[in-house]
């Protein structure tokens, strides 16, 4: 008999990160990613037992269809019958959700209540839900807020400069999301540093096609670069980050957008796609920047600015620093923005060691800090194996 399986999906706004994690030793049996979801060339790879496979998805493809093809998958591999909870990332909770819940009708409601403030996220959350009630009607399913972790941020840090009734009967504030992804960094950082999490001082960069910083504070959220929507903060794959909010109305009143226009503006075609008017995919702006793509070049620029002003405006909640953490498919891989950025904090005395940084790629964790400075980790992240405990912690107290 098949051992008991949490089936994790992670919907993103272009990909599906989805994993089969045994509930005993939380190992993973299968895992795998939906990648570059409505563009000309999606593609679903999984791997099982040691092996790889690749399955190319229609063009324009979405998150329906990679979960219908992944579920055929498990069929054929005959996993599906040792699916006992079900668990999924969801990006928004607003106020209403502060910790991991199991999935009701009421909790699906207040997941669509709040689906206005993650345009990119929740809406692909609940086909990831929908679908897999349909597949799996019997089996729980638990909902893990990305938005949950940064509840210990306190009022002066999430507070907009706005009228406070705003925040009080409309819960307006900064929410700040990847919070699966922090808190995961956390516990591996404080292990690596050889310090108990409740003393883990650390700055952690998150960096994918949604991208965040999170100031860690004894252990906790402190302050975080996302707001009350994943659109503010750092530059992204398509999303503009921090920009003068009177850019909104000048575009609508100067140069005839509507407000469904600037959104999809902001969200959908800026960010690294908008300034190299090439890509959204970090890898391709990297290669061209090195072929003397100017575009490319002044995309990478202005991230990595971004991204170190954060950093750096993040050591003032934490009053002293054991280390900045990249994490999240860019901060897993890219040497070279990572080498930019810590180039960009010299004023902090950081150093790199070459090797080490080249190293710390392709699933590799490791200090890439020199000698000299404050320390600098690469560290995987593992959303899915957060989400999949969290998935077996509910339904377990459920059955009890």
């Amino acid at each position: 008999m098949k051992n008991s399986l949490v089936f994790v999906l992670n919907c993103g706004s272009s990909s599906l990160k989805f994993a089969l994690v045994d509930t005993k030793t939380e190992q993973q049996v299968l895992s795998g990613l939906a990648d570059s979801l409505g563009s000309d060339s999606p593609i679903l790879k999984v791997k099982y037992n040691g092996n790889k496979e690749s399955i190319d998805l229609a063009s324009g493809a979405m998150h329906q269809m990679a979960i219908d093809t992944l579920v055929s998958l498990l069929k054929q591999y005959q996993l599906d019958q040792a699916i006992v909870a079900i668990g999924h990332r969801v990006v928004h909770g607003g106020e209403k959700f502060k910790s991991s819940a199991l999935i009701t009708p009421q909790v699906i409601a207040g997941i669509q209540e709040v689906s206005q403030l993650a345009p990119l996220h929740n809406p692909a959350n609940l086909i990831g839900i929908e679908a897999t009630k349909k597949i799996f009607p019997s089996v729980p399913q638990v909902a893990v807020f990305d938005t949950a972790y940064h509840q210990t941020i306190p009022e002066h840090a999430f507070l907009y400069a706005l009228p406070y009734q705003l925040y009080k009967e409309n819960g307006i504030r900064r929410y700040g999301f990847h919070g699966t992804s922090h808190f995961y960094i956390a516990q591996q950082a404080a292990q690596m540093l050889g310090k108990p999490v409740a003393k883990l001082n650390i700055i952690c960069a998150h960096l994918g096609n949604g991208a965040s910083v999170t100031a860690i504070a004894n252990g906790l959220s402190v302050d975080t670069s996302m707001g009350l929507t994943p659109l503010e903060g750092l530059v992204m794959g398509t999303r503009c980050g921090d920009l003068d909010p009177a850019i909104n109305h000048y575009l609508i009143e100067n140069l005839g957008y509507n407000q469904a226009e600037v959104s999809v503006l902001f969200n959908q075609k800026s960010g690294l796609l908008g300034i190299s008017e090439l890509s959204n995919d970090c890898r391709l702006i990297e290669e061209s920047a090195a072929d003397g793509h100017q575009g490319a070049q002044l995309a990478l620029d202005i991230f990595c600015y971004r991204l170190a002003k954060y950093i750096a405006s993040y050591t003032v909640p934490l009053g002293e620093l054991d280390a900045v953490v990249f994490t999240g498919g860019i901060g897993e891989n890219s040497d070279v923005i990572r080498a930019n950025v810590l180039a960009l904090l010299k004023i902090f005395g950081f150093t790199l060691d070459q090797e080490a940084n080249l190293a710390a790629r392709f699933g590799n964790a490791g200090f890439i800090n020199g000698p000299t400075g404050p320390k600098a980790i690469v560290i995987p992240t593992d959303e899915e194996l957060v989400i999949a405990q969290d998935a077996i912690r509910l339904t377990q107290s459920v059955e009890q």
